[in-house]
């Protein structure tokens, strides 16, 4: 009897809420995790889970069990890969969890040639904006921004990448150009929505040791960057980009920037965190994402 596997199928499912869901965390079949937990209550001589038609809910003694036997899961991974990282190449699941914009413009080009430098890596990537719970969630890694950071992770600073200001020429035209953070109030924002808690994200411009928040009125508002840089180009008013979200519209001639380098007030810049859950998380197949990452990224992006 594997009791370690016994316990990752029950933690699992506790954590997920459902066998099917924790098959397919563990990447094996919903019939090979039931019978692990009851193989598990078998030799407990306990009940871990109620099981009903819609639901499964810990046990008293499933709850006490859950709380003994995390930490210890935990610590076989972290002793397992500690001893084996050495000079072995980097090896197995590493899953990667990004802000959606993030992880569709900058990771997804970055994460093919670390697979190829590794291949028996097994990356898995997840695009959300919500927060990330690294153990519940079996993430090994997270790419967060400031704004993102969920208490009690270890982050790194990896990159801070410049914020754009930006509008469509056309609007530009017929609205004029700001020249000054007070201008904004003329103008219509189109604003990033935060989905952790749903308030639109300040920006931040500075001047020098000055510095101002953009007080810029909302005429639309978007939970998604690639739908603000469209809003924007269409004429729907002022919007924020990360560079790699604005450059091509910048380079195309759909936006013009606005406070760019002619202007002495310049967006705050993005920081960006490469977070784990705790520092003994930095094995052989983290240290190589976090070193891929830092040498992949534009030198004037590097934090």
């Amino acid at each position: 009897m594997n009791l370690l596997q016994l316990i990752r199928s029950f933690t699992r499912t506790a954590d997920t809420g459902s066998i099917a869901a924790a098959a397919r965390s563990l990447g094996i079949s919903a019939t090979a995790v039931g019978q692990n937990i009851h193989r598990l209550e078998a030799h407990l001589g306990v009940r871990l889970l109620n099981r009903s038609t819609r639901q499964l809910a810990l046990s008293e003694a499933g709850a006490l069990y859950l709380a003994q036997v995390r930490h210890i899961e935990t610590d076989l991974a972290r002793a397992q890969a500690l001893v084996t990282s050495g000079d072995i190449e980097p090896a197995g699941p590493l899953r990667i969890a990004s802000s959606r914009a993030f992880g569709r413009h900058v990771l997804a080009p970055l994460l093919p040639s670390l697979q190829q430098r590794y291949p028996q890596l097994q990356l898995e990537l997840r695009l959300s904006d919500r927060a990330v719970q690294h153990g519940p969630e079996a993430v090994d890694a997270s790419i967060r921004i400031g704004a993102q950071l969920e208490d009690g992770v270890v982050a790194r600073p990896l990159a801070r990448i410049p914020f754009v200001f930006c509008a469509s020429p056309a609007y530009l035209q017929a609205h004029g150009w700001p020249q000054e953070p007070s201008d904004l109030r003329g103008h219509r924002g189109v604003l990033h929505r935060f989905p952790t808690d749903g308030r639109p994200l300040r920006w931040g411009l500075r001047k020098g040791d000055q510095r101002a928040d953009a007080p810029l009125p909302p005429g639309m508002v978007c939970d998604d960057i690639d739908a603000l840089a469209e809003l924007a180009a269409a004429g729907a008013g002022i919007t924020r980009l990360a560079a790699f979200v604005a450059d091509p519209f910048l380079r195309d001639g759909r936006l013009q920037a606005v406070f760019g380098a002619d202007s002495a007030w310049r967006p705050e810049p993005m920081e960006v965190y490469f977070c784990v859950s705790d520092r003994r998380d930095f094995t052989a197949r983290i240290r190589a994402l976090f070193d891929h990452l830092q040498a992949g990224l534009p030198p004037a992006w590097r934090a």
